[in-house]
């Protein structure tokens, strides 16, 4: 791969990474509820989450869900009613740090098992691999992708729950933190339009 190419896919990286989607407005959320240092081990499971996804896909299990396309289905409606899910808990949530009395952080492993029914992840794993590899180089080149989003992604979503931390003074109001809430758990429902065509 040489260093243009790797370049452009950090761009790619970096673009997939921190535009919105599930895992980010998940994050913006987080930040905002339960602020930036809880929401930590939610951006590692990410990161950890979809390099494994990543890598996964480009040793094979990519080929494998496009010649059983019934089970990309499956992992397609898994990820939407747990995001349907995700979101009426944002949705009822009221006071900052608590949305009901067993409200906490989506935890490191919770966040690395979400991405593997989460569409956006999907795609963008199997985007990068088909475009980012070369026969002549392969597991090397699967290896270099991996290694790409693993520099450029948890900095990414992390920007996102740091963006949530900076507005939790404006949303101590509950009537704001209510609408904000509401909002994001819409936009969270929204996210899946796209994916789930």
């Amino acid at each position: 791969m040489t260093l243009e190419i790797f370049l452009t896919l950090l761009v790619f990286a970096f673009v997939t990474s921190i535009t919105p989607g599930p895992n980010n407005l998940m994050l913006l959320t987080s930040g905002v509820n339960f602020g930036f240092r809880r929401t930590i081990p939610h951006m590692f499971g990410i990161g950890s989450g979809f390099f494994t996804l990543l890598i996964a896909v480009g040793l094979g299990l990519g080929a494998l869900i496009h010649n059983f396309p019934l089970v990309y289905t499956a992992l397609k409606f898994a990820g939407g009613a747990y995001l349907v899910y995700l979101a009426y808990k944002i949705a009822t949530s009221r006071s900052l740090g608590t949305v009901d009395s067993n409200a906490r952080p989506m935890t490191f492993f919770e966040a690395a098992a979400f991405q593997w029914i989460n569409p956006k992840a999907w795609v963008m794993a199997v985007t990068a691999m088909a475009t980012y590899t070369s026969s002549d180089a392969y597991l090397l080149t699967v290896l270099i992708v991996g290694i790409a989003f693993a520099i450029v992604n948890v900095p990414s979503v992390s920007s996102w729950a740091a963006f949530g931390q900076m507005m939790r003074g404006w949303l101590a109001d509950p009537v704001r933190l209510k609408w904000f809430n509401i909002t994001m758990a819409l936009l969270l429902i929204a996210s899946l339009w796209p994916m789930l065509k």
